[in-house]
C-alpha cells in the first residue's frame, strides 16, 4: 500500500513538471527548515548518536523542569557509567549565537548545565570522549524557521521594524451611551399667532439652514409669512399641521446630530484617574466605528450605581453614533516608558506561545515572548527577544502559515 502511494505521488509530480514546459520547474518562494524527526530513538526517547560500538542518546528533558539536555552512553549493549564519559554540546542558533553546554553526573545519566531556551532551533554539535577515544556528531534541529527572498518579501508585503523602547498608553476602559447635544437642537415657533397654512417637512427629513419649513397666516394682519430652518439637521418632532392655530407653541423641532455627546460611566473608585482634557477613543460595538475625542466635562451628581458621567463630544457626520447608541470608551490616563516593546500587529500564536518572527538576513524564525503591559498599538516584551532585533510587523501570518504547512515541529 505504501509503495502504491509513492507511485501515485511520483506520477503526479511528473505531470506537474511536464505542465511547466521546457523542463523548467518554478522555484518555491520559501524554503522552510524543518526539524528532522526521522532518526533512531533510544529507550529514553532521545536521539541516538552512534560511532562504531560507541553511542550517546541525547534528549531534551522538560517534564517538571525547564528544558535541559540529558544523555546516556553505551558501548555495544552495555551502559557506560556517566562519570567515564566527557560530553559537550554546542548549539549554534540563527545569527551564529552559540550556547556551549557541559554535563555533570546525576544518577545514571549526564545532565546539561544550562536551560535550553526557546526556540529549540539550532545546529547541534556533539563531542564525547571515552577511554581516550573522541567521537563527534553534528545535526540540524530546526523549528519555526523559514527563508524567503527579498523579492518575495516585497511581493507579500512583509514589513519589519527594530524592537526597542517606546511609550505605552495606560487606558481605562468604560462604557456609555450617546445623547443629543442640546445646543445643536432648535424648537421652531411662530413669531405671531396665526393659522398654519402649510407644513413642508416630515419627521426624519433632513433640512438645510434657510430651508422653508412652514407657512403661517398672521391673525392680526392676515398676511402669510414663511418660517425657515435656522440650522442644518433633521426634523425630530412635527407638532403642527395645516389648519391648526400656532397658539405660541412649539411647531417643529430640528436636531443637528453631526455632533453628539458620549456619556461615559466612570466608577467613583476610578474617578481620581480621570481628568478633563484626557484623550478618549470611542467605539461602537454595533457599527464598529471608532472616533477620538477628549473629556470635556463631568456631571456633578452620582448615579445609583456609584458612577459619574464623563462627557465627550464626538463627530457623528456618518450617523454611526446616533443618539441612544451604546458605546465603549478607552480613556488614556497616562503613558509609561518601557525598555522593550513590539507592535501588536506582529504577534502570532505558535504552539503554546505568543511569538514574533525575528529576521536575520533572508531567514525568519519565531521568538517566544514573555509579555507585559500593552495598549492598542504596543506590547511590552519582558523576555524572549533582544533589544535591537529586527522583527516582522506586517503580514507575519504568511510566515507562520509556511512554517505550519511545511511541518516544522518541536522535535527533540
Amino acid at each position: 500500500m505504501k509503495r502504491l502511494i509513492q507511485l501515485c505521488w511520483l506520477c503526479l509530480f511528473t505531470m506537474l513538471l511536464s505542465a511547466c514546459g521546457n523542463n523548467e520547474v518554478m522555484p518555491l518562494p520559501m524554503e522552510t527548515e524543518v526539524a528532522d524527526g526521522d532518526y533512531e530513538r533510544g529507550p529514553n526517547n532521545g536521539r541516538m548518536l552512534t560511532d562504531g560500538d560507541f553511542a550517546v542518546e541525547l534528549a531534551i528533558f522538560e517534564t517538571g523542569v525547564p528544558p535541559e539536555y540529558r544523555a546516556w552512553a553505551t558501548a555495544g549493549d552495555e551502559q557506560i557509567a556517566p562519570n567515564d564519559v566527557d560530553l559537550q554540546v554546542t548549539l549554534t542558533r540563527l545569527g551564529n549565537v552559540q550556547d556551549r553546554i557541559n554535563f555533570f553526573v546525576e544518577g545514571d545519566y549526564l545532565r546539561g548545565d544550562q536551560v535550553i531556551y526557546e526556540p529549540h532551533s539550532f545546529l547541534v554539535s556533539v563531542t564525547a570522549s571515552h577511554r581516550g577515544s573522541r567521537h563527534a556528531w553534528e545535526f540540524d534541529s530546526f523549528e519555526g524557521r523559514t527563508s524567503i527572498s527579498p523579492a518575495m518579501v516585497t511581493a507579500f508585503g512583509i514589513e519589519t521594524a527594530t524592537a526597542g523602547p517606546t511609550s505605552i498608553s495606560q487606558n481605562l476602559d468604560v462604557i456609555g451611551q450617546t445623547v443629543v447635544h442640546q445646543e445643536f437642537s432648535r424648537q421652531i415657533s411662530a413669531r405671531f399667532n396665526g393659522i398654519v397654512t402649510a407644513v413642508y417637512v416630515s419627521v426624519g427629513e433632513r433640512v438645510r439652514e434657510g430651508q422653508r419649513l412652514l407657512t403661517v397666516e398672521s391673525d392680526s394682519s392676515l398676511t402669510p409669512y414663511t418660517i425657515n430652518s435656522p440650522i442644518n439637521g433633521y426634523v425630530s418632532q412635527r407638532i403642527a399641521n395645516p389648519g391648526e392655530q400656532t397658539n405660541s407653541r412649539v411647531l417643529l423641532e430640528i436636531l443637528d446630530t453631526s455632533q453628539v455627546w458620549a456619556e461615559l460611566s466612570v466608577h467613583l473608585s476610578q474617578r481620581n484617574q480621570v481628568t478633563e482634557g484626557m484623550p478618549v477613543k470611542i467605539s461602537s460595538p454595533i457599527s464598529e466605528a471608532t472616533v477620538s475625542g477628549v473629556i470635556d466635562s463631568f456631571n456633578l451628581s452620582v448615579r445609583p450605581n456609584q458612577s459619574i458621567i464623563a462627557r465627550v463630544l464626538i463627530d457623528n457626520e456618518n450617523n454611526a453614533f446616533a443618539p441612544g447608541t451604546f458605546v465603549e470608551g478607552s480613556i488614556e490616563t497616562g503613558e509609561i516608558e518601557v525598555p522593550l516593546a513590539v507592535r501588536r500587529t506582529g504577534l502570532q500564536p505558535f504552539r503554546d506561545f505568543t511569538v514574533v518572527f525575528a529576521q536575520i538576513g533572508d531567514t525568519y524564525e519565531v521568538r517566544m515572548l514573555d509579555l507585559g503591559r500593552q495598549d492598542g498599538e504596543w506590547v511590552e516584551v519582558l523576555g524572549g527577544l533582544n533589544p535591537g532585533s529586527t522583527y516582522v510587523t506586517t503580514n507575519s501570518y504568511i510566515l507562520k502559515a509556511d512554517v505550519e504547512k511545511s511541518g516544522a515541529s518541536h522535535d527533540h
